[in-house]
């Protein structure tokens, strides 16, 4: 893409856009609305089961993000590399590592970090601490493409971002407008905020590492707007599982974004939804650990009993952090034995479904 002198692309959070007031749109910002005014009920859950849930959601948030992008590890080793802080041993881990620092940072000191193009670069930055390139922190050099590939491995160009000699101006502007915007308070949070996220993926201002730094601005952005969940729920699983909609609803945004003739609609739904449902699994597991007088063995067999498909153990422990997995597996057994659920699968693709006969 040739070099222009001047930003074609205008960044206006301040505008009421209409179409992103559709009957599907506003009801998500009233339902998530509605959970952050239950939020606080949710934390008053024993200390260290709230932990546990934080816990869990470091180690699939750092996971999911990461294999968005293509970078894998073995499971054994992201809970050593985030829970216990283990140092990288190859490039990948170096990638994970970074994003489990960065992850970190925004717990402890959302408050403090405030969205500007200055701390964009420094989290990238920081993204890239334990990789010897010199592309952390940095703005992209040249001028880069979004490309897809499609089933049969060919790749095709989707997008073209914003060119590397507009990028700095760009991403002051987008930063600006956004916070002049959220200071003002006629447009909703969580509108600015998915609006925000998406325009910087279109800028798309690194060389690498852009999918990833959106992911942590989320987090920031949503946490520094008191929406908690993205700390104890982790947003990018459930991208991760719903990758291909992700993509899509992006693609469908994008069209026309240079010349400001896009429609923020599809992805800004999407971007709701996901939060939706990240709210309502927070309210599910709560559940569970708040009844009184309900035994662990029982919490399990609850879990299953109401779950249509398949259950992992990966997913009990997610669901019940408090539970050890020696007694997942204890009770597993044993509700196999009654005959009260069935096991399906073996090795790494072993399930469990409650017998409904």
């Amino acid at each position: 893409m040739a070099k222009r002198g001047v930003i074609m692309r205008i960044f206006d959070y301040k505008k009421l856009r209409t179409e992103l007031y559709t009957p599907d749109i506003v009801n998500l910002l009233l339902a998530i609305r509605e959970y952050r005014g239950k939020q606080e009920l949710y934390m008053t859950v024993k200390p260290d089961v709230l932990q546990a849930l934080v816990d869990v959601a470091k180690i699939q948030s750092t996971g999911a993000s990461n294999r968005i992008e293509g970078i894998f590890t073995s499971d054994a080793r992201l809970a050593e590399l985030v829970k216990f802080k283990a140092e990288p041993r190859n490039r990948a881990e170096q990638e994970i590592a970074g994003y489990r620092d960065v992850l970190q940072t925004i717990h402890d000191s959302y408050r403090h970090i405030t969205p500007t193009s200055n701390i964009i670069l420094q989290m990238h930055h920081d993204l890239y601490q334990f990789e010897p390139s010199a592309i952390g922190g940095r703005y992209k050099a040249s001028d880069n493409t979004i490309k897809e590939t499609l089933e049969d491995g060919n790749e095709f160009i989707r997008f073209h971002p914003l060119s590397a000699f507009e990028t700095p101006e760009a991403m002051h502007s987008l930063c600006t407008t956004y916070r002049e915007a959220l200071d003002e308070r006629k447009i909703d949070s969580l509108l600015l905020i998915a609006m925000f996220v998406f325009d910087f993926l279109c800028v798309h201002p690194f060389k690498d590492g852009n999918g990833r730094m959106s992911r942590l601005l989320t987090l920031l952005l949503l946490s520094r707007e008191g929406y908690m969940v993205g700390k104890y729920v982790s947003f990018e699983m459930k991208v991760e599982r719903e990758k291909a909609r992700y993509y899509e609803t992006l693609g469908q945004s994008s069209i026309g974004w240079l010349k400001e003739e896009h429609d923020y609609a599809p992805f800004v739904k999407y971007y709701l939804t996901v939060i939706l449902q990240a709210y309502q699994e927070f309210e599910q597991r709560v559940s569970f650990i708040k009844v009184k007088g309900i035994t662990k063995p029982a919490r399990i067999r609850a879990c299953i009993e109401q779950s249509l498909g398949k259950v992992t153990k990966a997913d009990l422990v997610t669901k019940c952090p408090d539970i050890s997995l020696a007694m997942i597996e204890k009770t597993l057994s044993e509700l196999v034995k009654q005959n009260q659920i069935q096991k399906i699968g073996s090795g790494k693709n072993t399930a469990y479904i409650w017998n409904r006969d």
